[in-house]
């Protein structure tokens, strides 16, 4: 069975050694060089392995850190020109907390660069000031206003409006007629006069409107057999009567 290892990218070595050092939770000051060393030469053979080209950057830390472990391990302690001691990891610890120091900064930067780059500039007024003049046809710019200037942009409103107002203006009429209402209407007229002619009825309706819908209702009740016509001379006009509702009956019983 084999398993597969996935690892972070870091930056460079230093962000390596400090991932190291804040995972275990090792005193940077006092960094326990034999298992840092191992840790990374660990870091660096697995990216060998993976095929990941590896930094000369990292190589050098290697290096130094190979070389501090030397130091440490022998037993003849380096001094100082006052006789002290060194540390060999003295020089490593320095380097760490600068750029751990300038690392901190780099994240707040990071942070403020993102905050700014969802503000929208606020640009130049001015310029802002003509393009809406432009996009709105405006002649003169917002801020150079004078009264003639006023004055041509009120006679230019006053004409677009009184061009609005000659503008034909169509509005639609809703007539209070139907062949059903129409049909109704005749066979009452039909009760109070038992002959009636076309031309009553258009007094009754005098408009076009009303004209047809009595002249289509007429049809409609000449299909039902319910009313009768009688022609004038010359065809200029008609009359017509209500049938008689016995008649209807004989007229729709079946043979």
């Amino acid at each position: 069975m084999s398993f597969e290892i996935k690892l972070p990218l870091f930056e460079g070595p230093f962000d390596l050694l400090l991932f190291f050092i804040q995972r275990d939770e090792l005193d940077i000051h006092d960094i326990p060089i034999n298992k840092i060393t191992s840790e990374f030469l660990d870091y660096l053979h697995h990216l060998e392995k993976m095929n990941v080209e590896v930094a000369s950057e990292f190589i050098l830390v290697a290096a130094t850190l190979m070389r501090i472990k030397a130091k440490m391990l022998l037993p003849r302690p380096v001094l100082d020109e006052s006789g002290n001691e060194l540390d060999p990891r003295e020089e490593l610890v320095r380097h760490l907390l600068e750029y751990k120091k300038y690392k901190s900064v780099i994240e707040e930067l990071n942070q403020m660069e993102g905050d700014r780059l969802q503000k929208e500039t606020r640009g130049n007024i001015s310029k802002e000031l003509r393009k809406l003049a432009e996009s709105s046809n405006v002649e003169s710019e917002l801020q150079d206003l004078d009264l003639y200037k006023l004055l041509k942009v009120y006679q230019r409103v006053i004409s677009r409006f009184e061009y609005d107002q000659q503008k034909p203006r169509h509005q639609v009429v809703q007539y209070p007629y139907s062949i059903a209402i129409q049909r109704e209407f005749i066979l009452d007229k039909l009760i109070d006069s038992p002959r009636l002619s076309f031309l009553q009825l258009m007094e009754f309706e005098p408009n076009k409107i009303g004209v047809i819908f009595n002249f289509l209702s007429i049809l409609d009740l000449l299909q039902m057999r319910e009313i009768t016509m009688h022609l004038g001379e010359g065809f200029n006009n008609f009359w017509i009567e209500k049938i008689a509702d016995d008649l209807v009956e004989s007229s729709n019983r079946p043979e």
